[in-house]
């Protein structure tokens, strides 16, 4: 009888032993699982907080560029001032010479209108050289517009009718927007700017834009893992 009983007790020993050797499996293949998870999304996280960093530093490089670059030449500038000028005199003087390239050590001449233009700025009687943007400024003290010179003859007929064309629009319409010197230590006032507020405001759009999106980007992987964190500590004190 005692051996029947200690035969009984050795077998559902036996079966104890057994499930529990089972649930150990079970639960080193759930504790398994789980680390290769967490390893997973640590990976996908590392990644994630590259890219924000790569993304920052980017647009610190481009900020960098663009400060060399179109900043500099806005904030260099001193026809600041917006205002409107009186055509006083509109007149094509004579032909200037432009030289292109044709090939090796080969250089070529052309012709192309040059129009002056006289203002009053702000009909103050500030009398002032009308020219297109900074460049023409740089290039020419003469021409209103240095055209790039181009060995095409058609291309070249199409500018000087073009220089024509403007020099009759500015006999008919007197009053045209221009940028001018608040200081009047330029002599010369332009049509256009190559760079005003709308380009610097463009130019800066996409770097800003980088900037703010790597920052997004590791702010939420921080407050992932800071939930996931939580979510852990919550649970160990429940249990």
């Amino acid at each position: 009888m005692f051996f029947v009983a200690g035969v009984r007790n050795a077998g559902e020993s036996g079966r104890g032993n057994e499930r529990r050797s089972i649930y150990q499996k079970f639960r080193e293949v759930d504790i398994l699982d789980k680390k290769k998870t967490v390893t997973a999304l640590q990976a996908g996280e590392d990644r994630a907080i590259l890219l924000g960093l790569g993304m920052i530093l980017s647009s610190f490089m481009m900020y960098f560029v663009l400060g060399i670059t179109i900043l500099r030449s806005y904030a260099e500038s001193v026809w600041t001032e917006e205002g409107v000028c009186v055509v006083l005199n509109s007149t094509v003087t004579a032909d200037m010479n432009c030289s292109y390239n044709c090939g090796s050590d080969c250089w070529r001449v052309s012709k192309y209108p040059c129009l002056q233009v006289y203002v009053s700025v702000n009909n103050t009687g500030r009398v002032c050289r009308l020219s297109h943007n900074e460049e023409t400024q740089d290039a020419s003290s003469e021409c209103v517009y240095v055209p790039r010179c181009q060995k095409d003859s058609m291309a070249m007929q199409a500018i000087k009718d073009m220089i024509m064309n403007v020099s009759l629009h500015l006999k008919v319409n007197k009053q045209v927007p221009c940028y001018y010197d608040p200081s009047e230590g330029q002599d010369t006032v332009l049509l256009t700017r190559i760079y005003n507020h709308s380009v610097v405001l463009r130019s800066l759009l996409w770097p800003s834009c980088m900037l703010l999106g790597g920052a997004l980007i590791i702010l939420m992987v921080k407050l992932t893992q800071y939930l996931s964190r939580l979510c852990e500590e919550i649970g160990k004190i429940k249990r």
